[in-house]
């Protein structure tokens, strides 16, 4: 498998990058590369033979500018490619994880990567992080061997809650993120899946700025509809209740089981209680402690403009190219009012006629957490997209 490891000793962050196929390791030139790493593809894949490049590459101010080749980039509202005169000052922008077919010309750093490249960008919803897409874009890229997979920690998520932002915490502002990271990877994405919160995400991130996108782009929107949020039935979660909740308990916890029996006390499924202490990491080597990894007020925010924004109009009247999917759960009833299938179905025949597309998806057999509750069928769906 492809693999990153550390140079054991050496007092930085430099990795040796390598390839093992059949119990043979090939080894590309060594050459020093400032990148928050993991070391390999995971299960279930692990002892497959087919070689995925898997890069988790936090952005630091000393190896962003390995981001940009020869101090180029993507301009954002225009397809031009312009040059940055000091590429040592590109800002930092969002953590995130590239996952590579094996057919995607290997590559040891971004730098040379390339805009014709099939690229996807896959996108969490409130309180998640990119890891919650891991599992399943390896397994798209195993099955899809030509595309790579962008997976991005939102702001105030994860391993991006570190890095500063500006302006407001808002849908807007974080497909604007996003839309940024793509420019400045110099990728062009055909492909955006968005769950939940993330599906309005990729909504904005396409009413926003579509030209670093590709043409036709295909958006998929996972259990979110355009417009207001509605929060989940009895056994559903409850996004905002549960934002409150976790507000409430100490920026440091001495144990993860704790706070998973005070969620299931305060009446939050044991489902939900289990994968929010994922977000929980040592405070640090000499600590027992736990401390949170996503930056709660910012969250609060988002979630609140998640609720307010209404991206109907953009729907309603979806410009030419650009295909726009809804995945409605089957079991995910309270989120979807009976007059959100009749807009969406409307849509559909409108798109139709003008060039556009919007279509509508059941996932059986699954709750909001489409890519838990059925992900074979969830991948069923999504497959067409890729061929």
């Amino acid at each position: 498998m492809a693999g990153v490891s550390t140079f054991p000793g050496c007092g930085c962050s430099c990795y040796r990058t390598s390839f093992t196929i059949r119990g043979r390791e090939l080894r590309p030139s060594v050459r020093a590369l400032r990148l928050s790493a993991t070391s390999k593809v995971s299960r279930p894949f692990e002892e497959d033979m087919f070689p995925l490049s898997r890069f988790s590459l936090s952005n630091s101010r000393k190896a962003s500018h390995k981001l940009v080749h020869s101090g180029i980039h993507m301009a954002l509202v225009d397809e031009r490619l312009v040059r940055s005169k000091d590429v040592s000052n590109l800002p930092q922008i969002l953590a995130y994880e590239l996952v590579q077919g094996a057919l995607v010309k290997w590559s040891s750093n971004v730098e040379n990567l390339k805009p014709d490249i099939p690229t996807a960008v896959l996108l969490h919803g409130i309180l998640g992080g990119r890891k919650n897409w891991g599992s399943f874009a390896r397994r798209l890229a195993q099955e899809f061997p030509m595309w790579q997979f962008l997976l991005v920690d939102l702001r105030c998520h994860g391993d991006s809650t570190s890095i500063m932002k500006r302006g407001p915490n808002t849908v807007a502002s974080a497909a604007l993120d996003v839309l940024k990271l793509v420019g400045q990877l110099r990728v062009t994405p055909r492909i955006l899946v968005g769950h939940s919160f993330g599906g309005k995400v990729a909504l904005s991130m396409v009413e926003q700025a579509a030209k670093p996108l590709a043409r036709p782009v295909k958006v998929w929107v996972l259990d979110a509809t355009p417009g207001k949020v509605r929060p989940g039935g009895d056994g559903e979660d409850h996004p905002g209740e549960l934002i409150a909740f976790l507000s409430t308990l100490p920026k440091q916890v001495a144990s993860k089981r704790d706070v998973v029996s005070a969620l299931i006390k305060e009446g939050f499924s044991k489902d939900v209680a289990q994968w929010v202490v994922t977000n929980l990491r040592p405070t640090d080597s000499s600590s027992s402690s736990f401390s949170w990894v996503f930056d709660l007020k910012g969250i609060a925010e988002m979630y609140k403009s998640y609720e307010e924004t209404n991206l109907w109009k953009f729907v309603e009247d979806v410009p030419r190219g650009v295909h726009i999917n809804f995945l409605k759960a089957e079991r995910s009833l309270h989120r979807w009012a009976l007059g959100d299938l009749q807009r969406i179905h409307a849509a559909e025949e409108q798109a139709a006629d003008e060039g556009g597309g919007v279509q509508m998806h059941v996932l059986e057999d699954a709750g909001h957490w489409v890519h838990a509750d059925n992900p074979d069928g969830l991948f069923r769906i999504l497959s067409p997209s890729f061929q």
